[in-house]
């Protein structure tokens, strides 16, 4: 089964070349488009697409706004958020209401395509650039979130093990023989033992630690 893209941005010319980039691989079915916030937020609600690539810049409204209700209303929905910026303050609030990656418009398409299965399989994708701002970011806040083995069960270690090795969560049920939902469940609860917000604060947690 194909996944189902949504995709937004105001530039007629860009979502001429996204649709091109999807549309060439056959596991890509792009839902519809939208050029503006009111428009995405009415597109997401009417074809619930698997994953929605955000435009940052839209005429009526911020794309963040956009990644914030689609959030809300339609939790279901991985985001990804595109910009030609990777200012680390912007990332990192597209972290924070729910965008599930940021991708930088001068990407590759074999890159935008692996942003894509990243964030449909459950895990997070940034453009190098990009984690690199919001690793610095994350270095520079309160260490009170931090990871540490402290307080988790070996289940969970071993779970937390497979992201810092940089394993999507299917290769880590596929690795501990457990299903998907499962490794969902315990990354759920190691987000609430550490206060992290989601698994994308987590995935860059545990590696830029594993590295200090």
């Amino acid at each position: 089964m194909a996944i189902r893209v949504a995709i937004v941005d105001d530039h007629a010319i860009v979502r001429a070349g996204l649709r091109m980039v999807l549309e060439s691989d056959p596991d890509l079915e792009v839902v519809g488009e939208a050029d503006t916030a009111a428009g995405a937020i009415r597109l997401v609600c009417d074809t619930v697409p698997d994953v929605a690539l955000v435009d940052i810049n839209l005429p009526d409204e911020s794309g963040l706004r956009v990644v914030e209700e689609i959030r809300k209303n339609q939790p279901g929905v991985r985001l990804i958020v595109l910009s030609v910026h990777d200012d680390r303050e912007i990332v990192r609030e597209s972290v924070r209401i729910g965008a599930n990656g940021y991708v930088r418009k001068d990407t590759t398409p074999a890159d935008l395509r692996a942003a894509i299965r990243a964030v449909y399989s459950g895990d997070a994708f940034f453009s190098p650039t990009v984690a690199r701002s919001l690793a610095e970011a994350l270095r520079e806040q309160p260490a009170t979130g931090a990871v540490t083995l402290e307080g988790l069960t070996v289940r969970e270690r071993e779970v937390l093990a497979g992201i810092a090795r940089g394993l999507q969560n299917k290769e880590i049920a596929a690795e501990l023989k457990l299903s998907l939902r499962t490794i969902e469940g315990h990354i759920s609860r190691i987000l609430d033992k550490k206060n992290l917000s989601n698994r994308v604060e987590l995935a860059l947690d545990v590696r830029e630690r594993r590295h200090d």
